[in-house]
């Protein structure tokens, strides 16, 4: 099908043989999600390490701090591919909005928690609905660029421009949290994170004019089919359980080894140049026009990931911690851009935002175990301990990929297959 690139007709052949971010960005109607998109999302990069930054201020253990953000974690995680769901069959604007209303509501509560010194149950029971009402506006912007683009060569550029967004704001965000908890008040982080959702989400929610249109209803049986129920995306879920991993063991432990040597303002500074080689790994790959299969890239890119999550552990130095980081940064990208652009391939348009959300979440519930496992190695063991985790999530991960890579072949077009449980209704794939 056509793309709705503005491109003049006697270029589309060319535009569309050597597709950019250029043309990406030309793209009709792109601008209208895309600032507010980044404005909303920013605040996602801030929750979890204001929570470890907050509680261990409050409680003085990585155990607790990485506890109650690992609750808030896997209750993100189960709920997300929910809201996706539901944001495929009424539309994103009805999720988001209340969502954000409960969000930013129980985030200034848990922050009112921690400041008290509540006990650790009560800081859990108000991480839970922090977590499930984490806007999932990542998702919801992949979904929009799907629809603009249908059919365009353009999605993988899309995917690697999403992928740069998502780090530009792991920039920016583990940056603003730490500076705002250590030099003006440990809950400045999750106050500021609580505003920017309430603000960012309702402007992103504005935007009726590009959100996904909702299935009819004659149309729902084949539009609200469960993504989870397709082989290839629960093969993507352990990949991107793996990489949840990575972010989570190093949060915790870039914080604690930091603290270790008397510099915690240099945090913010040691994860930013982990997110920035993610960032620019993810600018090359989404500028290349690529001829290897996604599925063979993706493997490809999840053992450079494991390699050199292998080392951090080893580390005792900032600036080998730096260059490591950076690496392993520089890894993450492109495993992340090719399992969203495998996601076109293998689940169908009325199903993508919850498959997206199923990752997202996947992220979130790695994240969660690596935080939670982290905290405690770094707690009990010796100074760096935490960084076992990636290394241990990105070769369990990396050996479910590899087992099961046959499962990410696309699903063919046009053809009929069966969906449903006990008895199969035939489907026409589009």
């Amino acid at each position: 099908m056509a793309s709705t690139v503005t491109t003049e007709p006697s270029k589309n052949s060319s535009a569309s043989a050597r597709p950019g971010y250029g043309q990406l960005l030309r793209t009709r109607g792109a601008w209208t999600f895309l600032l507010p998109g980044f404005a909303a999302r920013q605040p996602f990069a801030m929750l979890t390490i204001s929570i470890v930054l907050l509680v261990q201020h409050t409680t003085g253990s990585y155990g607790a701090a990485g506890a109650a953000a690992a609750v808030t974690g896997v209750s993100m995680a189960l709920c997300a591919p929910y809201s996706g769901r539901l944001a495929d069959r009424y539309g994103q604007r009805a999720v988001l909005v209340p969502g954000v209303l409960v969000h930013t509501l129980s985030g200034l509560t848990l922050t009112a928690l921690a400041l008290s010194h509540a006990p650790l149950w009560a800081l859990f029971a108000a991480a839970v609905p922090t977590g499930a009402s984490v806007p999932q506006i990542g998702p919801m912007v992949r979904a929009r660029w799907g629809v603009t683009l249908k059919g365009s060569p353009l999605m993988t550029t899309a995917a690697a421009f999403e992928s740069v967004t998502d780090e530009l704001t792991f920039v920016f965000g583990p940056l603003l949290a730490t500076a705002l908890c250590t030099a003006v008040n440990p809950a400045a982080g999750l106050i500021t994170e609580a505003s920017l959702t309430l603000l960012g989400g309702l402007l992103f929610a504005a935007q009726k004019n590009t959100q996904p249109q909702v299935a009819a209803a004659g149309h729902a049986r084949v539009a609200h089919a469960s993504a989870l129920g397709i082989p290839g995306v629960r093969v993507l879920i352990a990949a991107f359980l793996g990489i949840g991993a990575v972010f989570g063991g190093m949060q915790v432990s870039l914080a604690a080894f930091t603290e270790s040597i008397g510099e915690p303002g240099l945090n913010g500074v040691l994860y930013g140049t982990f997110a920035a080689g993610n960032m620019l790994s993810g600018l090359v790959c989404g500028a290349i026009a690529w001829k290897t299969a996604p599925q063979r890239r993706l493997v490809v890119a999840y053992v450079a990931l494991a390699l050199v999550a292998s080392g951090l552990w080893a580390a005792h130095s900032v600036f080998v911690l730096a260059g490591l980081g950076l690496l392993v940064g520089m890894c993450i990208a492109p495993a992340l851009i090719t399992g969203y652009t495998l996601v076109e391939g293998l689940v169908p348009a009325g199903a993508r935002t919850e498959a997206f959300t199923w990752l997202t979440g996947a992220v979130a519930l790695g994240q969660a175990a690596a935080v939670t496992v982290a905290g405690q190695l770094e707690d009990r063991f010796w100074g760096g301990a935490g960084f076992l985790v990636p290394m241990g999530g990105t070769v369990l991960a990396l050996a479910v990929l590899l087992a099961l890579r046959s499962r990410l072949a696309p699903r063919a077009r046009g053809r009929t297959v069966a969906r449903g449980v006990g008895h199969r209704v035939p489907v026409t794939v589009d």
